[in-house]
Parts: structure tokens; C-alpha cells; sequence
């Protein structure tokens, strides 16, 4: 496999007319590295994307479930990947198919407590207490049972992988990894359970990919004491920055989809700015690898051993 030279297909061509295109000399894969963590950061500090904007708004319009009605839902439909009542479709612009039949969670029933006028005087702010005063069946459905307009998405990734999809998965495997592909993970594309690997089927070829190597970013980083030792919002802001350097190396469209996923988990420029050097080095590992290049892999694996001790 040749070097990892550009961030993009498109860059080969001279964007500057003044500077003879036989004069550009191909970048090192530090400096490509360097070059796509400086690019994630200019896109977390430019804020929301138009795609984030739209996909949150539309997220806050369903509710969060109780862990007992998500386990009735998942009963009473397996595949089911986002539920909301009757006219909370409609709120969205979709309607539930004629005929479909809607999956029952208990939901509660709110009341009001009428405080007397004397105490009501005291604080006119708060005359009345919402009370629980019990529970009672609701319906709820599946965006499969639902038609109408799309739901906003974030944006994905595109492009081709080529020889690279089998030389990462060689790579984890090397690493002692299992992977495995299962629908049982769905709605999650991917996931890390410490030193196995599930991917959801079904994946585009470039999805699958950023998946893999966010994953794959996981296991590397986010084991024993290090995953103790860091949030969440750390542990996804690591991973999908390694995803995003990866992805831009061999050539993918990546656009807004990493900042998207980070700024979902609240992480920020100055949060991955804290993470720089164990980024840097990871993806040295992961590029290393995709190269090819035994020498290069062992020094660099040898590197991040030392920063993520």
C-alpha cells in the first residue's frame, strides 16, 4: 500500500495556481495526523452543524424511557430503535400505519396538589405541587410502523476503503481482539466489550470503517485503569477523533460526522486538545498498521504504550 499521502482524493489536484503541482511533496503520515486533529478542532469550535441543529430538535420531541418500559418495549418488539406515541408522530410529520399495532408501557399520571389560600399567599409562585397520583397503559410506536418525512439524521461518512478494511481487521485481530457482526447490538453500530468487538451488519463500506476503527480506538485506550479514570464524553471524544484522523487518511468523506457524534456527547475543542498526544499516537498505531509497514507498527505501538500506561 503506498503512503498515506492526502486527507482526501480531491487533494491531489493543485488548489494554489501558483505553486507548480510537481513541487508538492507528500505529506508524512505525522503530518497528516497533525493536519486532520487540526481540522476537528476548527469543526467542534465552529459549533452545531446544520445537520446536529436539526437532529437535536427533532430528539427532544421523544421522550426517555424508564428502564422498565425499555425492557417492555424490547419485549414486546425486539428491533425496535425509536418509539413515540400517536401525535408525537404527528408532531414530527409522520403518521403510524393503518393497522399497526402499538406497543404498551405504563405511563404515569400526574395530578395537582391545591396548597390552602393561606399558604398560597405566602409564595404566590407556588400555589399548586405536581403529584404522582398513579399509573395507567399508554401506546407507543416504532418508527417502522410509522410513513411521512424523514427524520433529520447526522451526517454520515462516504467513500471506498478499498484494501484497507481487511488490513484493520487483521490488525485487531493481531491484537488478540474478537470480532464479531451481530444485529443483536441495533440500534448501537458498534461495540467495545474489552478485547471483543460487535458491528452491526449492514453498515456501508465507509461506515463500517469509522465504526471499526472507533471501536477498535476503544480497546486500545479505554481498559482497566485508564477507563476508570476517564467520563464518557473523554472516552467518545478519543475515540471518534481517531475514527475521524483514520477515516480522513485513507481518503474518506468524513464532512461534519465526527463533530457531530463528539458535540452529542458534550465533548468540545479544549476536551480533545487535553487528549492531543494519546490521539496522535493511536492513530500512529492505526495508520502504522494500514501501511503495512512492521517496523513503523512496532514503533509506534511502543510509543502508545507509554502514553496510555
Amino acid at each position: 500500500m503506498q503512503t498515506v499521502a492526502t486527507t482526501s482524493s480531491r487533494r491531489h489536484t493543485n488548489e494554489n495556481p501558483k505553486v507548480p503541482q510537481q513541487q508538492q511533496q507528500p505529506q508524512t503520515a505525522k503530518e497528516v495526523i497533525a493536519a486532520n486533529v487540526q481540522s476537528l478542532i476548527e469543526q467542534l469550535e465552529a459549533g452545531h452543524s446544520d445537520a446536529l441543529t436539526a437532529y437535536l430538535d427533532a430528539m427532544s420531541r421523544f421522550h426517555n424511557y424508564s428502564f422498565g418500559n425499555i425492557l417492555e418495549i424490547a419485549r414486546q418488539k425486539p428491533h425496535a430503535t425509536q418509539v413515540a406515541g400517536f401525535w408525537k408522530w404527528k408532531e414530527v410529520g409522520r403518521s403510524v400505519k393503518k393497522g399497526e399495532k402499538g406497543i404498551r408501557i405504563i405511563a404515569p399520571i400526574i395530578g395537582i396538589r391545591r396548597k390552602k389560600d393561606t399558604e398560597a399567599n405566602k409564595d404566590i409562585t407556588k400555589q399548586n405541587t405536581a403529584v404522582l397520583v398513579g399509573f395507567r397503559s399508554a401506546y407507543v410506536f416504532d418508527v417502522s410502523q410509522t410513513e411521512g418525512a424523514e427524520l433529520p439524521a447526522m451526517r454520515e461518512v462516504y467513500g471506498e476503503v478499498g484494501e484497507n478494511r481487511d488490513r484493520l481487521i487483521s490488525f485487531i485481530e493481531s491484537q488478540g481482539i474478537e470480532l464479531v457482526f451481530t444485529e443483536r447490538i441495533a440500534p448501537a453500530l458498534g461495540m467495545s466489550y474489552g478485547g471483543r468487538i460487535a458491528i452491526l451488519p449492514g453498515q456501508s463500506e465507509a461506515e463500517e470503517f469509522s465504526t471499526l476503527v472507533h471501536e477498535l480506538a476503544h480497546e486500545m485506550l479505554h481498559k482497566a485503569e485508564r477507563r476508570t479514570a476517564t467520563t464518557k464524553t473523554v472516552r467518545e471524544t478519543e475515540a471518534e477523533a481517531i475514527a475521524f484522523v483514520i477515516g480522513k487518511a485513507v481518503g474518506l468523506d468524513t464532512g461534519t460526522a465526527s463533530a457531530d457524534y463528539i458535540q452529542l456527547y458534550h465533548g468540545n475543542a479544549s476536551l480533545l486538545a487535553e487528549s492531543l498526544e494519546v490521539i496522535q499516537q493511536t492513530s500512529a498505531v492505526i495508520l502504522a498498521a494500514l501501511q503495512s509497514s512492521d517496523e513503523e507498527e512496532t514503533t509506534a505501538a511502543a510509543e502508545l504504550a507509554e502514553v496510555a500506561a
